[in-house]
């Protein structure tokens, strides 16, 4: 079960690489959970940096044991963690929460989640999958260019939460979209596309150096993004980039 055991660190480099270790040295079963107080080297999509204000947010990894799990599935295990967190994040903060493809969480216009899975495989075998998601709940502010792109659950609903309850609220989340996973991703998909961040909206992204408008339809079970008015009927992960917030890449 996802969040059983579950380990706190103060701090430590990557919650993920943490425990991807664990995995790797035989340390970890699946639903091994670590959480960190805080990441000196946190780690976002494409090699980006996540940097949360220590104590104040959930950095979370989760060890997935994959073995008999078909590799061409891997996109309905990030729907799984994309979904588990969804769920808990508007719970609290409510109908403005949406999955921005592939899978970060927003609230309205602007960034409350990033997720990030890695993957071990040997051959052609899935081994273990680290799902890590960096959550913003008690920061009171951002700052730089994030101060107008990020929000936190308390920026939201001017409360504050308990961590490392609000870390077992949310595992129990991961935990029920994970068996959906196993046994219903027909059902996964229908609930990714309902929660679409501007689905059947236009809006603006950057394709091979370009500028353009598109429709945004849906999501198939491979991940991509089937859209209206661009040169291609769909986009892979990584082809764009989105333009939010005056003409800012995202």
């Amino acid at each position: 079960m996802i969040g059983n055991p579950l380990t706190i660190l103060n701090e430590v480099e990557s919650s993920n690489n943490y425990a991807t270790g664990l995995a790797i040295h035989g340390l970890a079963h699946h639903g091994h959970a670590v959480l960190a107080r805080f990441q000196s080297a946190g780690k976002g999509q494409r090699g980006r940096t996540w940097q949360g204000a220590p104590g104040q947010n959930i950095a979370l990894s989760v060890v997935l044991d994959m073995k008999g799990v078909s590799l061409t599935r891997n996109f309905e295990l990030s729907m799984a963690i994309s979904l588990g967190v969804y769920d808990f994040f508007s719970h609290f903060a409510g109908e403005k929460t949406r999955i921005k493809w592939p899978n970060d969480i927003y609230w309205s216009d602007r960034k409350a989640v990033g997720i990030l899975i890695e993957n071990s495989i040997k051959g052609q075998i899935w081994q273990w999958a680290v799902a890590g998601m960096g959550i913003n709940m008690n920061q009171g502010a951002f700052s730089g260019e994030m101060e107008t792109k990020a929000v936190s659950l308390r920026q939201i609903t001017g409360k504050n939460y308990d961590i490392e309850q609000s870390t077992k609220t949310l595992c129990g989340y991961l935990e029920t979209r994970y068996q959906q996973f196993l046994r219903d991703p027909e059902g996964l998909l229908t609930a990714y596309n309902q929660a679409l961040y501007n689905k059947e909206q236009i809006v603006k992204v950057i394709y091979k150096e370009q500028l353009l408008q598109v429709t945004i339809q849906m999501v198939d079970a491979q991940g991509r993004l089937w859209i209206i008015g661009a040169p291609v009927p769909y986009f892979q992960f990584g082809e764009i980039s989105w333009v939010i917030d005056h003409g800012r890449p995202a």
